[in-house]
Formats: structure tokens, sequence, C-alpha cells
């Protein structure tokens, strides 16, 4: 009888075809019984269609990491794992669990079904190198450096480490370490593909190599993050304690703590409307979760800050007496009855309506006249407080509305500062020199200002900084400005005009004599009763120091007086009483910045005096005209405006026209060149309101005939005559009284302007009301 055949155990039966399933992930290793989850339907297709067979079937990684795709047989690698399926468990989502033992590498020879179920013919491999020395220690090194790694490792349970130790075989222990490590997809591809079992487990060595490095410089991370949470907890158990120990002593609490608990009384104090208070005590909230070290906790810090000092509750109904404020607007200032008039006009009407809402007034007028004290003064009349900003020059309009909170330093603007520093909602606001706001890229700052001062829009003023509505509706806005030219239209049209002239000379001696003098004595530290001015000596400050339309200068003057004199009394070189003369007052001040001579004086034909509004205040100018033979021709100096040169070239044709009704032939323009000059030729000059000036002066110098020497004129003429309206005559009635003039010719549509003009100013002046150019020539001489 022949040899039987040796007995096979079924495991070890293996097809030479498999049904394959791919693995996206990373390979699979023969010698472990390991669960596998699968979810796609392919893949159910193929293991069910192992199961109806010998329950085999390949496990093989795709060659893309995330296929597009269900991958087909050419999106496989060679090299694959057989596997015998032991038990099947059905999802409840369709998948299938399957409990798998893998038995041993394959490669695929051949594809025979390149779409799913994948099957193919497959070659098995066998191992070599499995014995020798170097495999032995190989062996015992991979054991050895694993046991560490799993010590390390929590992940690594102690059925593993036991597993680990039992296996016998080389090759599987490589197999089984190459599978618990966390390497490579490719890596342990190419593990799987190494049938060199000696190089196969240096490979592995090198892994775990890597693997321990790793869980070095994790241990070195945990370390620190360990010591850092103990500090921290340490920390915060010593803050807790000492808080109940401050709290069983009656001791205040941490700075956090009292500043949440400050705050969060001071909001329920205050009047607040419903959604402004759920944003605050959102606000809040953040506060109490940040840490009192972090940037953020000082900017929601100084924002609460901003909000408790703010006065959010409803003004207090305001009591005006009028009496009062008439007594205080006349101790304060001298004269301006008609200023005085129009502001309690003003207040009786806030009287009747109980309110300030829409209260905006624009004080316009030269330097000097007091703009600003009359604003301090209707705060006092109404028993207000008074808070004063200039915007002379601002260029941002974040100055009027704030910054945003994400910017670094970032605060609210003008207004809501205002509000924090009086703390009260209905104070008097003065925002001076709004005729100087500048324009640049950072914005508009007039319009920016055109929502505060709307009484339809700031009932819910937004802060940029504040981003809350908050009513700035009951403020008193005042502003100031010495021109209404450079203030936008939109801007001027909400506010409503009181004009302030300049002063003659005896209103600044009367208010020298009540305001300047004892306040420039009391600066100066002189007694009250130490000197004394004469009448003709405060005149000769304002004629010969301070002729303009305010009285600063007058003050700077009356102020170096009294320096000098404490100088002179400190040094025994004067007597007290100091009587001040007009002597005194040269030997003091030097020689006088307006001579004499300056007065404006006609003293030939072709010069006439004309009057001028500035931003100043009112002037008087000197016309002058001369003609020299020769070729025809006009020529203008001065400093002329466009439009100053046009009534200049009217007041030409005009006067050549005409020139026949006195005598006055074509040749004396064909054979004669004019040249009209208006002094000082630096000032720059322009409007029309010199136009009757001008051809006065060329007629004058035609005819041959001086002007009368006290007459002085103002008044726009047009081509054919006419006479037409200025403005400005009031600061141009001062100008003249001023220059001790007696006449002065207007226009007749001007007549009722006079009427607004004090009777002390046109004390001694004569007006002449005129239609027509005629009218003038019956005047001039």
């Amino acid at each position: 009888m022949s040899n039987p055949q040796p007995i096979v155990p079924a495991t070890q039966v293996l097809p030479a075809k498999l049904i394959i399933v791919p693995l996206v992930g990373k390979p699979i290793f023969p010698g472990i019984f390991t669960p596998i989850m699968i979810t796609s339907d392919p893949d159910i297709q193929a293991a069910q269609q192992s199961l109806e067979g010998d329950s085999m079937i390949g496990f093989v990684m795709t060659k893309e990491a995330e296929p597009d795709q269900q991958p087909t047989g050419n999106g496989l690698r060679e090299v694959g794992t057989a596997a015998k399926i032991v038990k099947r468990i059905n999802l409840p989502d369709g998948g299938m669990n399957l409990f798998i033992s893998t038995v041993k590498r394959f490669r695929i020879k051949k594809i025979l079904h390149q779409t799913a179920p994948i099957t193919t013919a497959v070659e098995y491999l066998e191992e070599e190198e499995t014995t020798g020395d170097e495999v032995k220690a190989l062996t015992r090194a991979l054991i050895g450096e694993m046991k560490q790694v799993s010590e390390n490792n929590p992940l690594f349970s102690e059925e593993m480490r036991l597993n680990m130790v039992n296996i016998d075989q080389p090759g599987k222990i490589a197999d089984f370490i190459a599978s618990m490590l966390n390497v490579d997809r490719e890596d342990q591809q190419k593990v799987l593909e190494e049938l060199n079992v000696r190089q196969r487990m240096e490979h592995v060595l090198t892994f775990i190599k890597k693997e321990q490095e790793l869980l070095q410089i994790q241990k070195k991370i945990q370390k620190q993050i360990n010591e850092k949470i103990e500090k921290s907890q340490r920390e915060y158990f010593l803050k807790e304690q000492l808080k109940a120990i401050k709290e069983e002593l009656g001791m205040p609490g941490d700075a956090k703590s009292s500043e949440y608990q400050r705050f969060k009384e001071a909001i329920e104090k205050l009047s607040l409307d419903s959604d402004v208070r759920e944003q605050v005590e959102q606000e809040l909230e953040k506060l109490s979760l940040m840490e009192p070290n972090s940037s953020e906790f000082t900017v929601t810090r100084n924002y609460l800050d901003t909000i408790i000092n703010l006065p959010w509750g409803a003004p207090k109904p305001a009591d005006i007496h009028l009496p009062r404020a008439r007594k205080i607007l006349d101790a304060d200032h001298y004269g301006l009855e008609d200023v005085k008039e129009r502001i309690l006009e003003f207040l009786t009407v806030r009287k009747l309506k109980r309110d300030f809402k829409g209260s905006i007034l624009c004080l316009v007028g030269p330097p000097g006249v007091g703009k600003t004290s009359v604003g301090r003064s209707i705060a006092r009349a109404l028993n207000k407080r008074f808070f004063r900003f200039s915007v002379g020059g601002m260029r941002d309009e974040a100055e009027i509305k704030g910054h945003r909170r994400t910017y670094v330093g970032a605060m609210p603007g003008k207004i809501i500062q205002g509000l924090k520093i009086v703390k009260t909602n209905d104070p008097v606001f003065m925002i001076d020199e709004i005729d100087k706001l500048g324009v640049s890229f950072q914005g508009d700052p007039s319009s920016a200002l055109l929502e505060v001062l709307d009484p339809e829009q700031n009932v819910a003023f937004r802060d940029n900084y504040l981003d809350l509505p908050f009513d700035i509706s009951n403020i008193f806005f005042i502003t100031t400005a010495n021109t209404l030219d450079t203030i936008p239209a939109p801007l001027r049209d909400r506010m409503e005009i009181i004009r302030l002239s300049g002063y003659i000379d005896e209103e600044k001696v009367a208010i020298a004599r009540k305001y300047i003098i004892p306040r420039s004595l009391e600066r100066t530290g002189l007694d009250k009763s130490s000197v004394k001015y004469t009448k003709r000596a405060l005149l000769e400050i304002a004629n010969g120091y301070a002729r303009e339309a305010g009285v600063r200068n007058f003050e700077k003057s009356v102020d170096k007086i009294h320096r000098k004199l404490a100088k002179k009394l400190v040094s025994d070189e004067l007597e007290v009483p100091v009587n001040v003369t007009p002597e005194t007052v040269t030997e003091l001040l030097g020689r006088p910045s307006f001579r004499g001579e300056e007065v404006k004086k006609v003293t030939a034909s072709g010069m006439a005096i004309g009057l001028a509004w500035t931003q100043f205040g009112g002037e008087t100018l000197m016309i002058e005209a001369i003609s020299n033979s020769g070729k025809e021709g006009f020529a203008l100096t001065g400093h002329l405006g466009d439009v100053m040169q046009e009534s200049a070239r009217i007041a030409y044709a005009y006067v050549r026209h005409v020139a026949s009704r006195f005598g006055v032939g074509r040749e004396a323009f064909e054979n004669n060149q004019y040249h009209l000059h208006i002094p000082a030729g630096a000032t720059p000059k322009d409007g029309p309101s010199a136009g009757i000036t001008m051809a006065a002066a060329l007629l004058s110098l035609v005819v041959g005939k001086r002007i009368k020497g006290k007459l002085a004129m103002t008044g726009e003429l047009s081509l054919v005559g006419s006479v037409l309206p200025v403005g400005g005559l009031k600061e141009k009635t001062i100008a003249a009284r001023r220059a001790k003039l007696k006449e002065i010719i207007i226009p007749k549509d001007n007549e009722a302007d006079l009427e607004e003009i004090p009777d002390h100013v046109k004390k001694g002046l004569t007006f002449h009301p005129v239609s027509t150019m005629d009218e003038v020539v019956e005047l001039l001489f």
C-alpha cells in the first residue's frame, strides 16, 4: 500500500480564487482575530457571497487614500491578506459587523472581475529567513521595546501585552506589533509586502523607536500642561479660600467680584429701556467670565464705567425765571440789547413749552465780542451745567461720534464725554468755532454734527463707542462762528442765528470800566483803588491800540499797563493812587498801533471812503483813483477778488457812460489810463458792496471835484446805475462811528435794517438811503 496523504486542517485549505473587500484605510495583517465593519453595498454584497461559499475573503488596500468612486480591481495594491469570516452581525442601519480570523498573505495574480464584487486569482506567499540568531535577537528587542511603549501608552491593554508575549513565530510578532503602532498606511503596506522576516522586524523596530520619541515629546508636553493646570487650580482654590475668609471677616472681596458687584448695583439703579438694559447686562456677564489680567477685561470695564456714569434718567422740568435771567445777562455783558432781547424771547418760548428739545442757537460775530461768555451767561440764567468744546480745525468725525471699541484706546465722542462730565442730560453745550471745521480722509465732522443738531435724529443718537441709543434732544446747543459763509448749508439750516456786532468807542470805555479794569487789576495783584483811568485815557487805548470790533486787544493793553504800573509801584517809583491819562497810556504802551493819520480823510479828487464787512467786523476803505495821459486803459490794484474786480469794471463803464452830463468829453478816457487802488495792498478784498464807492471815486477824478470829507458809502452798483442792497450794515455803521464819520449813503432797500441798529450807535450819524447813482452824485460834492 502507498503512503496515505497527510491530514491538512480545514483552515489551511486556501482557495485559489478570492472575493476582495477594498480597504481605504490601513491594511490588515495575518494572524489576527479582529472585528471589521462594512457599510457600503458592494462590500456587503462581497461578504454575503463569501459566506455562501467557503467564508474565505481577501482584504487589499487601495492605491489612493481617498478614492473618488467605488474602487475597482485596478485600484488595488498587489499584496493583501486572506481571512476567514467567523461570525456575522447585521446592524440596524443596513451595515454588517464581521469577526474575521486573518490567515495568510497573498499576491493577486489576475483580476477575474474588475467591479464589485471584485474577484481575483491569487497565490499565497511564504515567509523567508524565519530562524537564526539575528531573528531571535530582533524578536527579544521588539518585545522589550514594545513593553516600554505599552507601559507609557494607555491605549495598549493588558490583553494586548499578553498576546504579544505568547506569540511564538517571529513574523507574526512583527505583524502584530505593526498592526498596533500608529504608522502611516504606506509604511504598514511595506511591512505587509516584506516576506523576509528579519528585514520586516528591522522595519518594525524603526517604527517603535519613532513611536518612543513621539511618546517622550507627548509626555513632556503633558507634564507642562499638568503643571500649568495644577498651578491654576492651586491659585483658584487659594483665591476661593481667601474669598471665604474675607466674607467671614466682613472684608471686601477680590477686585473682579467687587467690580462686578459695583457695576451690577449701578446698572440696576439706571433708568434704561428694556433693549438697552439687555445689551448692558450681556456686557456685564461677559465681564464676569473674563480674566482680570486680560486686555478685554479692561476694555469692557471702561465701557461699563462710561455707561453707569451717563445720565440716563429723564431730566427735571425746566424752571426758567425770566427776571433773574435778564439780571444775569445785564450783569455779565454791557450793551448787546438786541442779542439779550433775542435770548430772552427764546427763553420765554422754552418756559411755555417746558422743555429745551430742538434748542440750537448760533452766535455769529467777530472775535472778542463775547460769544463764548454769552453762552456761559445763558447757562447761568437757566441754572444749568455748562460744557464747552471747540471744533476749530477738527478733521475726524470720530471726535464727535466716538471710536469703535475694536480699536486700541477707543473712547466716546465729545458729546458723550461732555454728558459724562456734567452728569445731567439737559446741560448747555457750547460748540465753539463751528465755521472752522475741517474735512479729511478720516471723515467730515460737519456731517457728523448734522445728526447731533437735528431734533428729529438726536432723540436716539448712537455714539460709535457706546453703540446704544442715547437721547441728547434735551441738550441746549449753542454754537459760535465768526462767519456763516464756511458753515455747510444743511448745518446752518438747523440753527437759529443771532448776530453779535462789534463795539463802538463809548461801549468799549463802559465795558473797560465795568469788566476789563477790575478783572485785570485782580489778575495783576493791584488794589481796585490804586489805579484810576480818565475817559480820555480809555478812548486813547480804544483809538490808538485796540481799533477792532471786539475788546480782546483792549484787555491786553490794559493788562500791559497794569503790569508796568505794578513793577513801578513795587520799586517805589510811583505812589498810589495812580491816575492814568492819555500821556501815561502812550508812555506805558509805546507808540500807538493806529496813528491819527490812519483815520480816513479825503484830501483830493479821486478819493472816496467806503464801508466793508469782514469776519472780524466792519472796516472803512479809502478808495483812490488817478489818471495818467497815454493809451486808454483801466488798471486795478489792492488784492481784489473776482467779484470786486467786476464791480470796479461796472463802475468804470458807468462813469464813462454818464461823464458827458458833467461836461467831460470822450477824449478824457481815450487819451488817459485810469488806475483804481484800494489799500492795504496785502489784505484780500472781495464783494460787490464797494460798487458805488468806486464809481464815486472815478467820477470825482473825472470832474475834478473833491468829495465831502466825513462822507462814507456802501452799496452795489448795477450797469444802469441802480443801487442794490448789501449785508452787514450794523457792522459797517459801527466802523463808520469808530472812524468819526458823519454821513453814510446806504441802499434804499437797506433802510429797514437801520431799525436793528441801537440808537446809541446811530447817534451823530446821518443816513442817506438812495435808489440810483444819480442820488449818490447829488450828495457827493
